[in-house]
């Protein structure tokens, strides 16, 4: 049987600057206002808010204030699932709701807009996904966390950037075939360091996809003493010219271990409030999404991030909408994928804690 190849969806991403100029102005008394209103609005409701590292700094600042948590998509939701707050506030974009929901099935989970969307999730889409798995039923699948509850439940494995190439490693050594979906920056990425057999899905992260080497390399040439920290969504060539490459926590972490006091960081900028907490004596410069014959469409951050913001997270807590639902049936086949995950993330920390 010949393989039917996917239809990969053409997705037309918000831009950056547009979705930002659309927030409310606030003088820093307005804001100050604002904020102690969505505090006592958390409290009240029993309410936790757990952010992701590329929301607005303000929507970060307010979570580590009240208690919540700043972190991954998953990470997120493992803290909200041994947090003993009732209801969830997730800022972030759609399917890190629904991870926090996968996990926390008993809890309401509200988020402050369901049009904050991920262009890895919106082209990869379930029915073309499942179809094209079902053409290699011998492979195993493995997804990356930014995918649909519906993704996640066709899946053997969900992963997460920090953990992918150990994984994927360890099923290479027992001899499995795998696809591999959606980012096929990260894919390639990993089946360059492990040498597995992959069969990758081709979608793309807006923000990460826009990185110009070129550019980077002027940069490069005018910050001598800088290391180039990069995400591993980002294009080959990109990844190349990096000193340490990583998930987002890894950057974080590498930010404080390595020496240098300069630092150019393919992601989004909106890491850069966690860095600059991690390692305050340190400067930290956007790696460039324009250069010659570019345009700059998502400014190295996410548009659909960018939808986060002070004003519609008061209005989700006065209204209670914006609640995630995810169906029961395909939230447990979602839940085993993910768990495998954690499972093996435990035994790998076993082992080395054994060495």
């Amino acid at each position: 049987m010949t393989a039917k190849s996917p239809t990969i969806p053409v997705i037309k991403a918000p831009l950056t600057a547009q979705i930002e100029s659309l927030r409310p102005y606030y003088t820093p008394e307005q804001k100050a206002a604002v904020k102690d209103a969505i505090k006592r609005k958390l409290k009240g409701q029993d309410a936790v808010l757990v952010a992701h590292y590329y929301v607005d700094r303000d929507l970060q600042e307010l979570a580590e204030e009240t208690g919540g948590y700043v972190s991954d998509s998953l990470d997120m939701a493992r803290f909200g699932n041994e947090h003993p707050a009732k209801t969830l506030v997730v800022a972030g974009v759609r399917f890190m709701g629904e991870t926090a929901k996968i996990l926390n099935p008993e809890k309401r989970v509200l988020m402050p807009t369901l049009e904050a969307e991920c262009s890895l999730d919106l082209e990869c889409p379930a029915d073309e996904f499942i179809a094209f798995c079902d053409q290699y039923p011998d492979h195993t699948v493995v997804v990356y966390s930014n995918t649909s509850a519906e993704v996640k439940a066709r899946a053997d494995y969900v992963v997460t950037s920090s953990i992918a190439v150990e994984l994927v490693s360890w099923l290479d050594e027992q001899g499995k075939k795998i696809i591999w979906a959606p980012d096929r920056h990260l894919g390639n990425y990993i089946n360059r360091v492990t040498g597995a057999d992959m069969l990758l899905w081709q979608a793309a992260c807006v923000v990460h996809d826009e990185f110009k080497w070129r550019a980077l390399g002027d940069l490069i040439e005018k910050y001598p003493d800088a290391a180039v920290l990069v995400h591993p969504e980002s294009p080959e060539e990109i990844v190349k010219m990096a000193d340490a490459v990583g998930s987002t926590t890894q950057i974080i972490n590498a930010a404080k271990t390595l020496p240098n006091k300069r630092f150019i960081v393919a992601t989004d900028h909106g890491i850069f409030y966690k860095m600059q907490q991690a390692a305050p004596d340190k400067e930290f410069i956007e790696a460039p999404t324009m250069g010659e014959g570019a345009t700059c469409k998502s400014c190295a951050h996410c548009p659909w991030m960018a939808m986060n913001g002070l004003h519609n997270l008061l209005e989700v807590l006065e209204t209670g909408k914006n609640e995630i639902f995810v169906e029961e049936s395909i939230r447990v086949k979602a839940l085993q994928s993910t768990q495998r995950m954690l499972d093996f993330a435990k035994m790998r920390r076993g082992q080395q804690a054994g060495r």
